[in-house]
């Protein structure tokens, strides 16, 4: 009998989209993040994606040291392979997003393959009330904000952190994103397997029908061959039925509040972990086996948790 696939389930803790007033259950704090990423690690989870929050008003930084303030605890509670954005939030320049992952060494960070319009605008139409003075202008102005991640920009990251042997996440938004991603490849800047995660729903990226995630499929296959491991995030309601169409497809899933505040329709995930569960029992009905962090750190060839900087 054939052994059954092993999925790689990564769940995005808290990201820069959604702001705290979105959701109360949103993890801001170091330790509400720690403890948001050991309970997805729990429920299976053989990655955590994590950005940072400044805890009294929740906006966005990419100051290392408030990284150091939870990845300890992580670790010391988790074997879970922490994967750190390089992507911080499109307010920021390049050299503010590069100090996490340059300096604390982790075994995969985030790498988005593009300048892209980033348009968060639409939030506002369904979140009136604010709690912070950050968070309305921040939405607001994403109609006239660029994400920037060019190509100088990325071999800027890459050519960085080569030292430190970390992997990336190399997250694709749309088709052009793939042609990079193999143009850097080709160049011998990014290392095969490849972790190609492709975003669905995003307003300024490509889009949440089947035949999009097929395309990007398609694309996929031909670009890297097996060369690659694929991976899928669904932004808001796209999340789990993208997820479900990556796995029957065979690719891995990414979920978490980064992507998604909910957990159904009208009702908000009250943890990462809920979503997590979801995923996870989705895939275990159709047949598949949740990948282990180290299931996962032997399918990407990651260096190791012992090898970070934290």
């Amino acid at each position: 009998m054939a052994a059954q696939r092993k999925v790689i389930i990564t769940c995005a803790v808290t990201g820069a989209i959604h702001t705290p007033s979105m959701s109360p259950y949103l993890p801001i704090t170091p330790d509400e993040i720690a403890e948001a990423a050991i309970g997805a690690a729990n429920a299976g989870a053989a990655i955590v994606h994590l950005h940072a929050r400044m805890p009294e008003d929740g906006r966005p930084t990419q100051d290392p040291d408030m990284f150091r303030r939870f990845l300890p605890k992580i670790k010391a509670a988790s074997n879970v392979v922490l994967n750190l954005t390089t992507g911080g939030a499109p307010t920021m320049a390049i050299e503010e997003r590069l100090q996490p992952a340059l300096q604390l060494k982790p075994e995969v960070a985030s790498l988005n393959m593009g300048s892209m319009n980033f348009g968060l605008y639409e939030m506002l139409n369904r979140h009136k009330d604010f709690k912070y003075d950050w968070e309305r202008p921040y939405l607001a102005g994403s109609d006239d904000r660029i994400f920037k991640n060019t190509f100088k920009d990325i071999a800027y990251i890459l050519e960085s952190c080569s030292a430190n042997n970390t992997r990336f996440e190399i997250e694709c938004y749309d088709i052009g994103h793939l042609y990079t991603a193999s143009h850097f490849l080709d160049r011998g800047i990014v290392k095969p397997p490849l972790f190609i995660q492709s975003v669905f729903g995003l307003r300024g990226g490509i889009g949440p029908h089947p035949e999009d995630v097929m395309h990007m499929k398609r694309t996929a296959d031909r670009l890297f061959g097996d060369q690659y491991q694929w991976s899928v995030l669904g932004a808001g309601s796209n999340q789990m039925y993208i997820a479900s169409m990556s796995a029957v497809m065979g690719g891995n899933v990414r979920v978490g509040l980064e992507d998604s505040l909910w957990i159904g329709k009208g009702q908000l995930a009250k943890t990462n972990a809920d979503q997590v569960s979801k995923i996870r029992r989705i895939l275990e009905e159709l047949g598949l086996q949740i990948a282990t962090p180290d299931d996962a750190r032997a399918i990407l060839k990651l260096k190791g948790g012992s090898n970070v900087n934290f």
